[in-house]
């Protein structure tokens, strides 16, 4: 299934000076240890953030996937809201539970593709592979990584009111000029 958006997997092309400063812009605040773009909204603009492993500060940091698009994580927030995690989690038995567990395993790797922090070994994001905790996490991996990877983070993108093959993105001049994106996670990057 062709969801819109172009998707990269390590090893990334830079990030663009004018990458991250959107994703900054999405974030609300600077972003952070950005090796790449891992997923790209229909019409160009940053959707899934990659950071480092280990931050510049010396900071391990497991979470290297991250949604980064104010509507996506506003869509996605919506569902975390409406209490749709407990019936995700509810399917993790059989093939799924085997899915998500080497989407986990997949993670890891790309992750360690970049580099190897020993604190956070054999550690994911999102809850995987036994639990769902973090939406926007599994998201950002299942955009980043292609359909069928992560069963959760597709099953909730295919529940999510946003989609990726629909260009939702703010004008991020203006967002400059006001410094914030509404919808933008305060999390990832």
């Amino acid at each position: 299934m062709d969801r819109g958006v172009h998707v990269t997997r390590p090893p990334f092309d830079p990030p663009s000076v004018e990458d991250v400063r959107i994703v900054s812009r999405q974030l609300g605040r600077p972003a952070r240890d950005v090796v790449g773009i891992a997923a790209r909204c229909a019409c160009g603009a940053p959707t899934v953030v990659s950071t480092r492993p280990r931050l510049e500060d010396g900071t391990p940091f497991p979470t290297f996937y991250y949604l980064t698009h104010p509507a996506a994580t506003a869509a996605v927030s919506t569902l975390e809201a409406e209490g749709q995690m407990p019936g995700l989690a509810a399917l993790l038995e059989g093939d799924v539970a085997d899915a998500y567990r080497a989407a986990h395993e997949s993670y890891i790797a790309d992750r360690e593709s970049i580099a190897v922090v020993e604190e956070i070994a054999g550690i994911s994001a999102g809850g995987m592979p036994d639990r769902v905790k973090c939406l926007h996490a599994l998201v950002g991996h299942a955009l980043a990584a292609g359909p069928g990877v992560n069963p959760i983070g597709d099953l909730a993108l295919a529940r999510a009111t946003w989609s990726p093959a629909v260009c939702e993105c703010v004008d991020y001049e203006d967002v400059m000029a006001t410094g914030s994106a509404a919808g933008a996670s305060g999390g990832g990057s």
